[in-house]
């Protein structure tokens, strides 16, 4: 195991984490803000759970985390959040997204406007936001990418679970690799991690509380190890991803899922429809 201190980036960097207020965001929003970074955050819904994290880091950090609101499906906020970040980016981390259960939060009914939204939240906010922030990287000759994907559509395929999901996840793995190959040679890297079963509102929205208690437990016990991925397992190797370390590792889709991408089977062996999503029809 490497020495933390051998690796720990020597001055505070800027960062940008998209859909901090909870789950993995908030993870990484502690961790980097612990190592003494400069973190800006966004929320969408989570007001109240942005200033809560950032009232809770003031004690801790080095330098307290700042949230700012952000749209991911509007190119309008995307705008508005440029225009509100005080300094230049050296890492961005997008992490941002809708899950099958968030996705009905938006209120829309009809599926294929929930597709819609899916596809703009997903795919295009990611690909929107990194446009607008390479350039300054590259210019600067600094950068890192931290994409996240998920282990269903980055990895493998999960029969049972909503399509639009998965398809939109597996798009973020794309756009690394293609981002990859075109920085190649540029002083920018970009990384692609696709978590399991990571102990979330999102996940436990969409797929441990539709089960009973019972059912919710057994699922997890067949999970890898028996049991969630805590957020911030994810975010100790979104962290060591920013370091030079991981340079050799440019252009990689990280399986960070705890052996469900070679094993689906932990959670699709019994018959899909037991804990499925939604009715494919």
């Amino acid at each position: 195991m490497m020495d933390e201190k051998a690796v720990k980036p020597r001055k505070s960097r800027n960062i940008l984490i998209t859909g901090g207020s909870s789950g993995i965001g908030a993870a990484a929003v502690r961790t980097f803000a612990s190592r003494g970074d400069q973190v800006w955050f966004t929320y969408h819904r989570g007001k109240k759970r942005a200033h809560e994290l950032i009232n809770a880091l003031r004690r801790n950090a080095l330098i307290p985390p700042n949230a700012l609101p952000f749209d991911q499906s509007s190119w309008d906020s995307l705008q508005q959040l440029i225009g509100a970040l005080p300094a230049e980016i050296d890492i961005l981390v997008n992490n941002a997204a809708l899950g099958t259960k968030t996705v009905e939060l938006a209120g829309l009914e009809e599926r294929h406007l929930q597709d819609e939204l899916f596809t703009q939240v997903n795919c295009l906010g990611p690909l929107w936001l990194t446009k607008q922030l390479l350039p300054g990287m590259l210019k600067r000759g600094y950068g890192k990418i931290l994409m996240l994907s998920s282990v269903d559509g980055g990895i493998a395929a999960f029969p049972g679970f909503r399509d639009t999901d998965g398809m939109t996840k597996a798009a973020i793995a794309f756009l690394t690799r293609q981002w990859a190959a075109e920085l190649i040679h540029d002083p920018v890297e970009i990384f692609c991690v696709c978590p399991g079963a990571v102990d979330t509102p999102m996940f436990r929205q969409s797929t441990l509380d539709p089960l009973s208690p019972a059912s919710a437990d057994e699922l997890i016990a067949r999970l890898p190890k028996g049991r969630l991925i805590r957020p911030d397992e994810i975010s100790e190797i979104l962290w060591w991803l920013t370091t030079e370390a991981a340079i050799a590792l440019h252009g990689a889709v990280i399986d960070a899922s705890m052996g469900l991408g070679v094993h689906p089977g932990c959670i699709t062996m019994q018959n899909p429809r037991a804990i499925l999503k939604e009715d494919i029809t």
